[in-house]
C-alpha cells in the first residue's frame, strides 16, 4: 500500500475497520472512545449505514428471524436507531439527577444498571449518526453532559440476535431486568403521579436491548399483542389494574416459573413477585407479547 495515494490508503484502511466496527454486539464497551474533541471531522458518521430503523419482526426462542419480515403491524415494536449514552456513576443518585435534568429539556432519557455494576445514561432515537452526535453536542456546550458514547443500531441484542441467528431475545430480556434487582428505581416517567415506576422499568429492558417499547404502562398495553396468562413466555409483560377496575396502573416483565419482576413503587426496590399471589391474582388485567 506505500505506492497508493494517500486518500485511497486512507479510504482501504477504513472498509478493513469497518466491519469490526458494525459487529459490535451487546452493551458498549466502557472503554470504547467517547466523540472526537468538538470541531475535528468524525470519521465514523462517513462510515455508517444511514438507513433508517425497520419494525422487528416475531421472534422465537429458537433459530433466526426471518431475514423479510412481513408488513409490520402495531404489534412489532421499531427497532433503536441511534442513541447517546453518558455517565459512569457508582452512586445511582447521580444518574437519576441526570435522567430528570435531560428529561426537563424534553429528552426522552433513562437510566440503568450497566453490566459493570456502574450506573449510566441513555438518551435519543435518531435514524442518523449524525443526528445523534448533533444533538449530544449541543448538550455538552450546553454543560449539561461531558464525554459521550453514540450506541449504533447494531449494537442491540436484537440486532445482533437478527443478524447472526444466535441467542435468545427473550431469555436477554429478562437477564436486562435482572441487574435492576434490589436498586431502588425512582423512574421519573408519567406514572410518578400514581406513585409507580413500573412503566420506566420495562421500557428500559426493552430499549437496552433495541426495541423501542413505549414509555408508559397503558400505550405499552395497547402495543403489545394480547396472550392467554397460560401462554406467558419470558420477556412478555404482565399488567395489573393496582386500584381496583380494568385501568392499567402497574406493569411487570415475566420471568419464567410464574414470576415476574418489577418496581412496586417509588423507593422500593425492583424485584420478584408472583402471579399466584393473592394479591396480584386479583389485580392481574392481562398479558402482551411484542416478540
Amino acid at each position: 500500500m506505500t505506492c497508493l495515494h494517500p486518500h485511497i490508503r486512507l479510504l482501504l484502511m477504513s472498509l478493513v475497520l469497518l466491519p469490526g466496527l458494525l459487529s459490535c454486539a451487546g452493551q458498549p464497551r466502557t472503554a470504547t472512545p467517547a466523540s472526537p474533541p468538538a470541531g475535528q471531522v468524525d470519521p465514523i458518521a462517513a462510515l455508517l449505514p444511514r438507513a433508517a430503523p425497520a419494525p422487528v419482526a416475531p421472534d422465537t426462542d429458537s433459530g433466526p428471524a426471518p431475514t423479510a419480515p412481513a408488513k409490520p403491524s402495531r404489534h412489532h415494536l421499531e427497532r433503536m436507531g441511534f442513541s447517546t449514552q453518558v455517565g459512569a456513576f457508582s452512586n445511582l443518585d447521580n444518574a437519576v439527577r441526570l435522567e430528570r435534568v435531560l428529561d426537563a429539556k424534553g429528552i426522552d432519557a433513562y437510566y440503568f444498571r450497566h453490566e459493570s455494576g456502574l450506573y449510566k445514561v441513555r438518551f435519543g432515537n435518531h435514524k442518523s449518526y449524525r443526528a445523534a452526535r448533533e444533538e449530544a453536542e449541543a448538550l455538552r456546550r450546553q454543560g449539561l453532559i461531558g464525554r459521550f458514547f453514540i450506541v449504533i443500531p447494531d449494537d442491540y441484542a436484537a440486532a445482533r440476535i437478527r443478524r447472526s441467528g444466535q441467542g435468545n431475545l427473550r431469555s436477554e430480556l429478562v437477564h436486562t431486568a435482572r441487574r435492576f434487582l434490589g436498586v431502588p428505581y425512582r423512574w421519573g416517567g408519567e406514572d410518578r403521579k400514581r406513585g409507580f415506576d413500573c412503566s420506566g422499568l420495562t421500557m428500559a429492558c426493552y430499549r437496552l436491548n433495541g426495541l423501542n417499547l413505549p414509555r408508559n404502562s397503558r400505550m405499552q398495553y395497547r402495543a403489545g399483542r394480547k396472550i392467554s396468562k397460560s401462554r406467558l413466555r419470558k420477556g412478555d409483560l404482565v399488567f395489573f389494574a393496582t386500584h381496583g377496575g380494568k385501568r392499567v396502573t402497574h406493569v411487570g416483565i415475566y420471568a419464567g416459573g410464574g414470576k415476574f419482576i418489577h418496581a412496586p413503587r417509588t423507593g422500593k426496590t425492583v424485584r420478584y413477585a408472583s402471579l399466584s399471589n393473592a394479591y396480584w391474582r386479583k389485580a392481574y388485567v392481562g398479558a402482551r407479547s411484542y416478540l
